[in-house]
């Protein structure tokens, strides 16, 4: 059963990949979630660098819920906001938009991010 659920992402993950590309202007917004946290990035595709990071981890907490996963969107935007981005592109990294994602991008939209 797990195959079938890696293997879907996976193949979801690839195509949107294919349609969408993060600028210097406006960054590809990534989010990856485990067992133990959710993690984020702004990456610039064009010249393949990572320009802000934010984790659970970061925010010392150990659990993913709704609530981690918005706190961490909204720090994600306090970084971009400091380096100077506003919009940006989001990659949901093949996982379904509710529960943890929904919460992420929310944070983040309240923190002053413009998808």
């Amino acid at each position: 059963m797990a195959g079938k659920n890696l293997e879907r992402r996976a193949r979801i993950k690839a195509g949107v990949r294919k349609k969408i590309s993060g600028t210097t202007d406006r960054p590809r917004l990534s989010i990856f979630k485990s067992n133990t946290g959710v993690y984020a990035q702004l990456i610039d595709d064009l010249k393949g660098t990572t320009i802000a990071s934010a984790s659970t981890v970061e925010l010392g907490k150990k659990s993913v819920n709704i609530e981690n996963s918005k706190n961490v969107g909204k720090k994600i935007a306090e970084k971009a906001k400091a380096a100077g981005i506003e919009y940006i592109v989001f990659d949901r990294n093949g996982y379904l938009y509710h529960g943890n994602v929904k919460a992420f991008a929310e944070g983040a939209r309240e923190g002053g991010l413009k998808f």
